[in-house]
């Protein structure tokens, strides 16, 4: 069944929005028309409008970060960096990097790792929306994200080869590392968001993050 057609199934703008997500409105484009947009679209909205959409079963749906959440992605992507000038295993793509994750399917993770065995020929390509599966993605909720959101986020990663997600959350100053869109860990303030088997060695506390995040100037 193509795009179209499955949104013709979907008979309110209600059905549409669930199936997204519970996504608000407001985030979901209606030109094109829901089910027609393609990776086009989304290019042409960010060069005409200054907007980053996400492409959803042929549906725009416009991403939510705030200024401060942009600050954490932004830290975040700053620490792995440091770490990969001394190991060099990949390359660290910030929020505005689009991936072709699956077919039809255009995602934005908020900072990701992309190791050189993922790369072509071990080389970033040069194309405006590579298709490219991180081995890492971070996402650091806003509050327009919903719960439903992140689960279907969450299970398109594993479902495109990501191998951990962390969903990292300013209001509670906590994350959560995903090994399986159903094996959550939370990790409180004390504690650190640890790179494992996909970045051995590398350890960012979240009291650091924050205070990073936080500091006052002198």
């Amino acid at each position: 069944m193509n795009m179209i057609a499955t949104i013709k199934k979907r008979r309110t703008v209600a059905d549409l929005l669930s199936k997204l997500g519970d996504i608000p409105p407001e985030r979901v484009w209606l030109r094109p028309t829901p089910g027609t947009a393609t990776e086009e679209d989304v290019l042409a909205i960010e060069a005409k409008e200054n907007r980053l959409c996400e492409l959803i079963d042929g549906v725009l749906v416009e991403k939510t970060v705030g200024a401060y959440e942009c600050l954490l992605a932004h830290l975040i992507g700053y620490y792995l960096e440091n770490f990969l000038e001394e190991h060099d295993l990949g390359i660290v793509l910030g929020a505005d990097g689009m991936l072709r994750i699956l077919v039809g399917q255009v995602r934005i993770p908020d900072v990701c790792f992309i190791p050189w065995s993922r790369l072509p020929e071990r080389r970033f390509p040069k194309e405006p929306i590579p298709g490219l599966v991180p081995a890492l993605a971070v996402e650091v909720l806003s509050p327009g994200n919903t719960a439903k959101e992140m689960k279907r986020k969450l299970q398109e990663y594993f479902k495109a080869g990501v191998l951990i997600v962390w969903y990292v959350d300013p209001k509670n100053r906590t994350s959560k590392v995903y090994s399986s869109p159903r094996k959550g860990k939370l990790i409180q303030e004390h504690e650190a968001l640890e790179g494992g088997s996909v970045l051995p060695g590398f350890s960012l506390p979240l009291r650091k993050l924050f205070a990073r995040a936080d500091r006052k100037g002198r």
